[in-house]
C-alpha cells in the first residue's frame, strides 16, 4: 500500500474520546463498519467474564476547570486527554489545596498532557501540563464534569472472514484509548485495510478480528466465545505501528509456533530492523490470549514498544508523531505474513511444536486455579497488599509471572530465572497467592510428565 488511506483513516478517529465503554467506542466502530461489515456486540453492565465484571458504561459531554475570575483554565473540548479517563461527574467549587490531588501532570515532560485512567475505582480529575499546574496561583476553582458512570454495555467489534478451511487466524487490536495516534488508531487502522484487503481474497484460513478494549475486552471475548478458541492456528495483536522505531515481535507463550518462525522470516528476509523478544506476562491482549488455560499460538507484532518512547501515552503521541510510509510499511509487513502462512497452509509445511517438560519433585510447582485469562488482582486488595515495598512494580510483575507460568510444567525458580526477578520475591509473592487462594501447590514425582 502506497497512499494515505491507512493514515487518513487514524487522522478521521483521532479526536473521538474513547475508552473501555461508551459512545465513543460505538462512534469509532460505525465508522470502521463503513470500511468493513462488523457484527458490534453489546454486553451488559455486571455479566460475569471469568474472574471479571463487565463494568459501568462511562460517557462524557463536558469537563472544565475555571479560576475564580470566570477564566477557563483546562478545557476537555481542547484535548480530551485533558479529563480522567472514567470521571465521575462533578459540579463544585474548592481551593487550589482541595483540587490538587485530582491534577495530573509529567514533571519529567512539563508540556506534555499525560493519559491517566480510573475504570475501577471510582474518582475524578484533570490531566494538564506540568508547566501549567506550577502556574495555577492559590484561590477558588470551579471544576465541572458533565459525565455518565451508569449501568450500560461494553462494546466490541468483530469481523470474520470464512476461508476454505475451519482453522483460523485472529487478529486482535484495542480500541479503548482516546486521542492517541500510535497507541493504538495506528492499529485499528492497518488491521481495518488488512481485513478489507483478506475479505476480496480467497483464503485457505478464515480470519477472525477483533476490535477490543484492552484487557476487559478480550477477556469479555474469549468467557463469551471460548469454544470458537479450539480453530485458532495462528494470532497476533496489532498496536504501536505507526512510528519510526524497528519492528518488535513478541512471540507466543508457546514460543516456537509457526507464527513466531514466519514473523521471524517475514521480517528478516525483508531486511527490515527487528528484534525478537520472548513472551512475558504484560503488555497488551497477548497476556489474555496467552494465558494458561487458552494459551494460544498468538504473538505481538508493532514497532517500538510500550513506554519505550517518550510520547507513550501522552499528548506527543499525536497525528505527526507517526506518519503514511511506516504505517504502510508495516501494513505491508503483516500482509506478507498472511501471504506465507497461506503458501505454508497450502503446501503443508510442518514446524516443530514446544514439547513437554519434565518435572523436578526436588522444586516447588503451582497451579493457576484462575487459569482463563488473568484473575483480577485489584478487586482482592493485592497491589495494595503488597504496596509498602520500594520495588512495588517489580513485586506485581511477580505475581503475573507466576500466575502465568503455574501450570505444573514451570517450578518457581524456573520462574525465577525467565523473569529475571530474584527467587525470594518470587517465592515471597507465590505465598501471598496461595493465601489468596489464586494458586495451588502441586505434587510432582520426579521425571513424570505434567
Amino acid at each position: 500500500m502506497n497512499d494515505k488511506k491507512i493514515y487518513h483513516l487514524v487522522k478521521r478517529l483521532y479526536p473521538i474520546c474513547r475508552s473501555i465503554t461508551g459512545n465513543g467506542v460505538r462512534q469509532t466502530l460505525q465508522i470502521l463498519s463503513e470500511y468493513i461489515p462488523l457484527s458490534v456486540h453489546e454486553v451488559p453492565t455486571g455479566t460475569t467474564v471469568f474472574d471479571w465484571t463487565v463494568p459501568k458504561e462511562w460517557n462524557i459531554k463536558v469537563a472544565w476547570i475555571k479560576d475564580s475570575h470566570g477564566n477557563t483554565i483546562v478545557d476537555f473540548n481542547n484535548h480530551n486527554l485533558h479529563v480522567l479517563n472514567y470521571s465521575t461527574p462533578i459540579h463544585h467549587k474548592m481551593t487550589l489545596e482541595e483540587l490538587q490531588p485530582h491534577l495530573f501532570s509529567l514533571p519529567d515532560q512539563p508540556d506534555l498532557i499525560p493519559y491517566r485512567t480510573s475504570y475501577y475505582q471510582e474518582n475524578w480529575g484533570f490531566c494538564l501540563s506540568h508547566h501549567q499546574l506550577e502556574n495555577l496561583d492559590e484561590g477558588v476553582y470551579e471544576v465541572f464534569i458533565d459525565s455518565t458512570l451508569n449501568d450500560g454495555y461494553l462494546t466490541y467489534g468483530e469481523y470474520f472472514i470464512k476461508g476454505k478451511s475451519e482453522d483460523e487466524m485472529l487478529i486482535s487490536t484495542h480500541i479503548c484509548h482516546p486521542s492517541l495516534a500510535n497507541d493504538n488508531l495506528s492499529g485499528i487502522s492497518i488491521v481495518t485495510h488488512l481485513a478489507k484487503h483478506l475479505s476480496e481474497q480467497k483464503n485457505h484460513y478464515s480470519y477472525r478480528f477483533l476490535f477490543v478494549p484492552g484487557t476487559i475486552g478480550a477477556i469479555t471475548w474469549l468467557a463469551l466465545n471460548e469454544p470458537k478458541t479450539k480453530n485458532i492456528k495462528h494470532g497476533l495483536v496489532a498496536a504501536l505501528l505507526g512510528d519510526n522505531g524497528a519492528f518488535t515481535y513478541k512471540k507466543s507463550r508457546q514460543g516456537n509456533t509457526e507464527i513466531d518462525q514466519t514473523v521471524e522470516s517475514i521480517l528478516s528476509e525483508m531486511e527490515i530492523e527487528h528484534k525478537i523478544i520472548n513472551f512475558y506476562p504484560y503488555g497488551y491482549d497477548e497476556r489474555q490470549f496467552c494465558s494458561p488455560a487458552f494459551n494460544l499460538p498468538l504473538g505481538n507484532l508493532g514497532r517500538t514498544p510500550y513506554g519505550q518512547f517518550p510520547e507513550y501515552h501522552t499528548s506527543a503521541d499525536n497525528l505527526e508523531f507517526i506518519n503514511a510510509t511506516n504505517l504502510n510499511q508495516s501494513y505491508e509487513v503483516y500482509q506478507k505474513i498472511i501471504e506465507r502462512l497461506e503458501y505454508n497452509y497450502q503446501h503443508s509445511h510442518n514446524y516443530p511444536t514446544p514439547q513437554p517438560s519434565f518435572c523436578d519433585s526436588n522444586e516447588v510447582y503451582y497451579i493457576n486455579l484462575f487459569p482463563k485469562c488473568e484473575p483480577q488482582l485489584g478487586k482482592r486488595g493485592l497491589y495494595s497488599a503488597i504496596g509498602g515495598n520500594n520495588d512495588q512494580r517489580n513485586r506485581q510483575m511477580a505475581m503475573l509471572w507466576i500466575l502465568n507460568y503455574s501450570d505444573g510444567e514451570h517450578h518457581l525458580n524456573q520462574i525465577a530465572q525467565m523473569s529475571n526477578i530474584d527467587p525470594q520475591t518470587i517465592y515471597d509473592i507465590a505465598t501471598i497467592l496461595e493465601k489468596e487462594q489464586l494458586l495451588e501447590k502441586v505434587s510432582i514425582h520426579k521425571n513424570t510428565l505434567v
